[in-house]
């Protein structure tokens, strides 16, 4: 299956006369990395969201933000009298020490003052709760469509690229053939001008042998083909792949660059760097996948 680590998922619903909004957006990223923003009677549910995003989206970089409205009746606010207090007697102190003329409008200082106006944190209750996590849970299965939405554009583009280099290694056999022609002329030619020397049969067989095996790219292809069919493969199976492609990939590299390495062949060598570059846009993709 694959699954983008891109999403955006939004859901509302109702508790009594309070609106919850729920929005969710995901990156790709190595691990999960969460963000939340919620309001301040939210903070003790913090831990139960945060445990139900992580079992539901796995990976990414994750922002998910909780919004309320009261929909039919004021907000409470609730004044710090205290704190108020205390500003009122600081701000008089400050007069009397500087000799200055006292203030007309001391109440609009006063409500100034950090944390003197607060909204009136309400408990949240089992039931609440439990709206709040349906509207998460929806949210999170929005995310998850607009996930497999985009997986299935990069999984259209991860099989083309995937395809190109599998044509393009049927095109290295007919040029194989000539390059062992032209291997097998090479070494004749050596052999001519080794004619009137003395030489080490079981020396010179022995690097003969080396010299053909060094050269020989037929396991590479044989191991080339299999993971490009093995990497097919994981892409249709059930769970998420991202790193199990991910892996497959540094293998295709690694038989792509060993290819291009004993080719000793221009033409051959042509075809490796296009191997090359759809294998680098491949990788590219790979990193948006869970």
């Amino acid at each position: 299956m694959i699954r983008s680590m891109t999403g955006f998922g939004k859901a509302t619903g109702t508790f009594g006369n309070k609106q919850i909004i729920v929005e969710i957006k995901s990156v790709n990223s190595r691990q999960l990395d969460l963000s939340m923003k919620s309001p301040a009677g939210y903070y003790d549910l913090e831990a139960e969201i945060r445990t139900l995003l992580t079992q539901h989206l796995e990976r990414g970089k994750v922002y998910c933000n909780i919004t309320t409205e009261q929909q039919d009746a004021e907000p409470e606010v609730q004044i710090n009298r205290p704190l108020m207090a205390s500003g009122y007697r600081t701000l008089k102190e400050i007069e009397e020490t500087l000799g200055i003329e006292p203030s007309k409008d001391y109440l609009s200082l006063l409500l100034r003052l950090p944390d003197v106006l607060k909204g009136v944190r309400s408990e949240v209750d089992q039931e609440e709760f439990e709206a709040v996590r349906g509207i998460l849970l929806e949210a999170i299965d929005e995310t998850n469509r607009y996930r497999d939405a985009e997986g299935k554009e990069l999984g259209r583009d991860l099989l083309e690229r995937v395809g190109i280099i599998g044509r393009l290694l049927q095109k290295v056999v007919p040029l194989e053939e000539g390059r062992i022609t032209r291997l097998r002329e090479k070494l004749l030619k050596e052999l001519k001008n080794l004619q009137n020397q003395s030489v080490d049969n079981n020396r010179f067989e022995q690097e003969i042998i080396y010299y053909l095996e060094k050269l020989d790219i037929t396991e590479e292809k044989v191991r080339l083909q299999h993971h490009l069919d093995f990497f097919r493969e994981v892409m249709e199976s059930r769970e998420a792949n991202g790193r199990k492609l991910g892996f497959i990939a540094q293998e295709i590299g690694r038989e792509v660059n060993t290819l291009g390495s004993k080719a000793n062949d221009a033409a051959i060598q042509r075809i490796v760097v296009d191997m090359k570059d759809e294998l680098e846009k491949i990788k590219e993709q790979l990193l948006n996948l869970l």
